[in-house]
């Protein structure tokens, strides 16, 4: 454990966009978090990164950064297939792990993770950064105290549009894909609002003639407690939605994935039926960067000996019902989940 009066020195292993964009800039603004080394497997592009960014080391390899004993935690934002390869080596070079979502490509393989957890003491845990905004957190809050009534139906839409085929989310053996890329987030936030895993799912997967990713995917997930619905893709406009429906209310977040950090958020709440939209109230949360808000539940997780915001157990449920959406897919079928 560090000194809570300290910053958590971070490490980032590659340099991927969502990291120089988001995360990135995201930490360094943190009341816990500190940006010191960033690495890449080209030394010209990680000294480029670090220049840009004011990190104070670039790295020409992952290892090189894995061996440097004054960083704490490794920020992962590899592509899919290198996640879990890499949080093993870093968490075996004692660094605490915050890993991009989604955090491996099955289940079994984000189970490896559990032993490597338990034998090095460190925190692994995945970049679902919209835990830690304050609209999820208020959702949290409006369906335990029952607001909109029982909760019994979600439905969500995620998309964008891209269709080159040397981008790494269009690499189908990398792990690429609407339902791995973002498809991940609606299977989270549903899990979240319902506080349930899911009994079974069904999907219907929509394949890029060329590229073979799944570029249109649907999936009914079937909770104790009521329905999800969803629909994620790659090849559609950019667009993002959820509802969150009760007995008694509805509730309606109006950017709930990428919530924008120059703008505050907000979200509805109905609790009339009226289609006029007379008894919509709206509530708005000031402008806030969910990635410094992570880094920082990060860190202070690793300060206090607390669970980190996503932690292992909660990504490897997420997984199993993303691979029980493809086998559905293929099969044609319900797929059951364990209970």
């Amino acid at each position: 454990m560090i000194a809570m009066q300290t910053k958590l020195r971070w490490g980032v292993l590659s340099t991927a966009n969502i990291g120089l964009t988001k995360v990135i800039p995201g930490m360094m603004r943190g009341q816990f978090t500190s940006v010191t080394a960033i690495a890449s497997r080209d030394l010209a592009r990680a000294r480029q990164a670090a220049s840009a960014l004011g990190i104070a080391t670039a790295y020409g390899s992952y290892e090189e950064l894995l061996a440097d004993s004054a960083i704490d935690a490794v920020y992962i934002p590899l592509p899919n297939h290198l996640h879990v390869p890499w949080a093993i080596k870093a968490a075996e070079a004692g660094k605490h792990v915050l890993c991009e979502k989604p955090l491996s490509l099955t289940v079994a393989e984000a189970e490896t993770l559990l032993a490597v957890r338990a034998r090095t003491g460190v925190k692994i845990g995945e970049a679902f950064m919209v835990n830690c905004h304050p609209q999820w957190q208020r959702v949290r809050a409006l369906l335990d105290a029952g607001r909109i009534g029982e909760l019994r139906a979600i439905s969500g839409v995620f998309s964008y549009f891209d269709n080159d085929s040397a981008n790494i989310r269009s690499k189908v053996e990398w792990g690429g894909g609407a339902l791995m890329d973002i498809g991940c987030y609606l299977v989270h936030a549903s899990r979240y609002a319902f506080r349930q895993e899911p009994r079974r799912v069904v999907g219907l997967i929509d394949r890029d003639p060329q590229m073979g990713i799944d570029r249109l995917t649907s999936a009914l997930l079937d909770f104790p407690g009521g329905q999800a619905v969803f629909t994620c893709s790659t090849q559609l406009i950019p667009h993002q939605q959820i509802q969150i429906l009760g007995s008694r209310g509805c509730i309606t977040l109006e950017i709930p994935i990428n919530a924008l950090a120059d703008r505050p958020a907000r979200l509805f709440i109905d609790s009339s039926g009226d289609l006029r939209g007379s008894g919509i109230e709206t509530e708005t949360f000031p402008a806030c960067d969910q990635y410094t808000l992570q880094g920082d539940a990060f860190a202070r997780a690793v300060f206090e000996g607390a669970p980190v915001p996503v932690p292992l157990e909660d990504s490897i449920q997420n997984m199993a019902v993303i691979e029980a959406i493809f086998h559905s897919a293929r099969s044609g079928q319900w797929e059951a989940l364990p209970q």
